[in-house]
């Protein structure tokens, strides 16, 4: 037993954590007795990485990293929600088992796992129009997007789409909105599917590229940008309206060159003038660690994001969770990317 400064997903707090007699390390926040020694370090919660693409990585390495959830935004809705049905289960059937070598198996969320798994939400398929993004991609897994005719007729229809992610757990709705390549809903229908997501409780996250699109996604309702603007400069009027109604999820290295530049000017900007924003990595798009990525943390930075807003843009879960992904950093101050794993050693240190 330790006791312990945690992040509790708001603000530093002080407990205790121990080990239960199933071997859980708990994180409690109550008075400690005098005489406990005091963890080297503080407690924060796994992070989330709030723009994925499981089918496209080796999503069994989340295992091991530093991602207490992760957000899929479009893939087939079928195969996400097993991956997310196996994590449930593993936490409700084997409490208190660490991963081992012994426990490795090459599926990982086919069959159970440690209690202490990365929790995974999703939005099932993107909605996109016919023959519109990502629908003449290669990567584009079978099943992970839903195809729905762009006129005013089709309001039915969208809301059909909706409610079928619905039903298979979304806790949000991908709309792709990427006029650079192809076709985008116009506006009956873009609101329509942001009413029928509404009526069902679920925000709608939308992929606005091209000159317009992220103002006039913001304008018809979408609640979070999939990516911060990255192909136009936002006057300083649009960035406030912006930061007035959407979220963005950052996704700044996938990028590079002018992209970079006018993106990471967009985000210094806006995070400037008080939005909102969500680490995200766009996992799956080209190589990157299946964990925490330093070069997404860095360029976050870069825009002016400091200690306590990464923090929120990491959005670390709470500890305080018996399922919760367990972190420890050196101080509370310190740079993310320095977290690590709590393990059992560090109570008996």
């Amino acid at each position: 037993m330790r006791t312990a400064t945690f992040f509790d997903g708001e603000g530093w707090r002080e407990g205790v954590v121990s080990l239960d007699d199933d071997g859980r390390m708990l994180v409690r926040d109550e008075p400690a007795s005098s005489g406990i020694p005091r963890l080297d370090g503080v407690i924060v919660g796994g992070y989330t990485d709030h723009h994925v693409h499981l089918q496209l990585v080796e999503h069994e390495l989340l295992a091991d990293s530093r991602l207490g959830r992760v957000v899929d935004l479009g893939g087939n809705p079928s195969v996400v929600a097993t991956l997310a049905r196996g994590v449930e289960k593993a936490s409700a059937g084997r409490r208190g088992v660490e991963k081992t070598s012994e426990t490795r198996e090459s599926d990982a969320f086919s069959t159970p796992r440690p209690l202490r798994a990365t929790r995974i939400e999703y939005a099932g398929a993107f909605l996109t129009p016919v023959g519109g993004y990502p629908s003449d991609r290669d990567w584009a897994p079978i099943g992970s997007f839903r195809e729905i005719a762009n006129d005013a007729s089709s309001t039915a229809l969208a809301a059909a789409a909706v409610a079928e992610m619905a039903d298979a757990g979304a806790s949000c709705i991908k709309v792709a909105s990427n006029r650079a390549v192809g076709p985008v809903f116009d506006d009956i229908v873009f609101r329509a599917i942001v009413e029928a997501a509404r009526a069902h409780g679920l925000p709608v996250v939308a992929h606005a590229e091209g000159r317009g699109e992220a103002q006039r996604v913001a304008r018809l309702g979408a609640a979070t940008l999939a990516h911060a603007p990255f192909t136009e400069r936002l006057d300083d009027e649009e960035i406030a309206e912006q930061a007035a109604s959407v979220s963005w999820i950052s996704t700044l290295a996938i990028h590079g060159g002018a992209d970079l530049h006018v993106a990471v000017d967009n985000v210094r900007r806006f995070h400037a003038a008080g939005g909102r924003m969500l680490y995200g990595t766009d996992l799956g798009n080209g190589p990157m660690p299946v964990d925490l990525n330093p070069l997404e943390v860095a360029a976050l930075g870069d825009a002016g994001l400091d200690t306590d807003a990464l923090r929120s843009a990491l959005a670390p879960c709470d500890p305080r969770d018996p399922a919760s992904v367990l972190l420890l950093l050196p101080h509370p101050d310190a740079d993310p990317t320095h977290a690590r794993r709590l393990i059992a050693a560090d109570l008996e240190a």
